[in-house]
């Protein structure tokens, strides 16, 4: 089975191609959400949360956003050691799922496969490209932040031209090409080369 990164900035559009390819019936796993379930529900990683940010991080046994967001926005270093104890329980959760899969081939969807140096473990990367202010209008509709706060988090991640350069293949969600034939005709290229690994 081959084990695919699906990668792209903020607003690309990364979960919408991922939604595609879980119509054709390839399994997807989003590090995202599985690194907000995990938060709640790896004993290990909720120790060193409580450990690193007190037993405030915690409230009915339920992650208390709002208090973590407070101690990790606007300080590098806390954030830092946040996504030092999250990152390493989901790559661990998403080799685990990996795993368990049985088809042609899986899907990681993942903002930072490069930032977290997890492409070594995956046969090929897709990047999904969306131009800048594109991307910056359906972040601060989807997530109601202003200009500002989308820009903060795009300047933490790779340049998107050198972030899609690394990538094997790209889709362009860029509203001038329609998405779905491009993720059909990548569909087909991987199948072909799932049968030939």
């Amino acid at each position: 089975m081959l084990k695919i990164g699906l990668t792209g900035g903020i607003g690309s559009g990364k979960s919408t191609v991922a939604k595609v390819f879980e119509i054709l019936g390839i399994p997807v796993y989003y590090a995202d959400e599985a690194a907000r379930r995990l938060m709640n529900e790896d004993e290990q990683l909720r120790e060193q949360i409580i450990q690193h940010f007190g037993s405030s991080s915690y409230k009915n046994n339920q992650l208390d956003r709002p208090y973590i967001a407070s101690q990790v926005f606007n300080n590098k270093e806390k954030l830092e050691l946040m996504n030092s104890l999250v990152h390493p329980a989901t790559i661990r959760d998403g080799e685990k799922w990996m795993q368990q899969q049985t088809s042609p081939y899986a899907i990681k969807e993942a903002a930072i496969i490069f930032e977290s140096g997890t492409q070594d473990s995956l046969d090929y990367i897709i990047g999904v490209s969306a131009p800048t202010a594109l991307r910056l209008l359906r972040a601060m509709k989807r997530d109601g932040s202003t200009r500002e706060q989308v820009l903060a988090r795009m300047s933490k991640q790779i340049q998107e031209p050198i972030k899609m350069r690394l990538c094997d293949f790209v889709i362009f969600n860029d509203d001038q090409r329609a998405v779905i034939p491009q993720v059909m005709e990548l569909h087909e290229k991987l199948m072909k080369l799932a049968r030939t690994k």
